[in-house]
């Protein structure tokens, strides 16, 4: 009902035909573009894609899947959302996703619930994912278990499974962890802890491993008591520098397994009245955005979300565009590597000659 006078526009739903009356192409163009198909050009794609945005047209996601047999859906699942590295990397994971044609169904776990890695995997398979990219950087078999049963392309974390579907990414924390004792070294510390990370998680078990080895290399001494176990959280970090503080001997630099351990530390210090640098250097890894800024900014080692998430996708997209092609290349790539950089910023210095942690 309208007003005298007024006049009322009624638009009907654009739908396929629409699109394709538009941009003067057949309805089977249409359909081959928005299923990003090989036969339809680039200049007649980039019409068809600008007719659908000029109509506001939302393609049916579901009929394409019944279509086509494939829901183009890509799975990820992540550990602990409160820290800041999970959201950085589906964000990124899903941005690459998207302009891949892909979408992505998130779930994030309790490594140790058996009950929610259950239920992550249930919705996963629920949804029809082409593939799961298992980012907990924990104990992943009880996920395997259930994934590889259905022949699900996989990709994890440092985790080597001998199985065609899964493809596994590496971290190159060596190269990270030693350019951060190379850069503590030269500022004269020789003194050098550790705050590892729970030692249930192969990842923390490998940065570990690689701080042992990087000091052996360098000529310094590892001090046990120094190396200390807590979880990768700012509590962790508050709670582990609490036992340095009670022991007899301390280091002067502290290179933590991840960011949120080293902002707990930073916290730790200050409550105690010290001051970081000046008092400690403290070293992260993750390259947070949060670590530039922390008071002082964190020195870190940055692992890139874009790059850990570029390799997780391009695993997972070779398996699912690849796993049904007859012409398919049989020796696939299973490993991928990511690498690790330094960000030097204002939480290392050169310790103080008389005054430290000793107090």
């Amino acid at each position: 009902m309208s007003r005298k006078g007024s006049r009322t526009t009624v638009s009907s739903k654009p739908d396929i035909r629409t699109v394709a009356a538009l941009a003067k192409v057949s309805i089977a163009t249409v359909s081959r573009t928005i299923n990003s198909s090989p036969a339809v050009s680039d200049k007649l794609a980039q019409r068809v894609w600008q007719a659908i945005e000029q109509l506001n047209y939302f393609p049916n996601t579901h009929a394409r899947s019944l279509v086509s047999g494939r829901s183009r859906i890509f799975g990820i699942i992540v550990e602990n959302m409160t820290n800041p590295f999970f959201p950085e990397l589906i964000s990124s994971f899903e941005e690459i996703a998207v302009a891949n044609g892909y979408e992505i169904l998130v779930s994030s776990t309790n490594i140790n619930s058996a009950s929610q890695l259950t239920g992550c995997v249930r919705r996963m398979l629920e949804r029809k994912v082409e593939g799961v990219a298992v980012l907990t950087f924990g104990s992943e078999e009880s996920v395997l278990d259930q994934l590889a049963v259905h022949n699900m392309p996989i990709v994890l974390c440092e985790f080597h499974v001998d199985d065609p579907k899964i493809s596994t990414i590496l971290l190159d924390y060596s190269a990270g962890i030693h350019a951060a004792v190379a850069h503590l070294v030269k500022l004269g510390h020789s003194r050098i802890g550790f705050l590892a990370g729970p030692h249930t998680l192969h990842s923390a078990i490998t940065r570990l491993e690689a701080f042992q080895q990087t000091m052996v290399e360098s000529n310094l001494e590892v001090h046990k008591n120094w190396i200390i176990e807590c979880d990768h959280t700012l509590k962790g970090g508050v709670a582990g520098f609490g036992k340095l503080m009670n022991l007899e001997s301390r280091p002067t630099a502290l290179i933590c397994s991840n960011d949120m351990t080293a902002i707990g530390v930073l916290r730790a210090v200050y409550m105690a009245g010290l001051r970081v640098p000046e008092d400690l250097s403290v070293i992260g890894l993750d390259d947070i955005d949060f670590a530039e800024f922390t008071l002082p900014p964190l020195t870190t080692i940055r692992l890139s979300r874009v790059e850990l998430a570029r390799a997780a996708f391009d695993a997972l997209l070779f398996q699912a565009e690849n796993s049904a092609n007859p012409a398919a290349p049989s020796a696939i790539q299973r490993e991928f590597l990511v690498s690790t950089t330094l960000v030097v910023r204002g939480s290392t210095a050169p310790p103080a000659e008389e005054k430290n942690l000793q107090g």
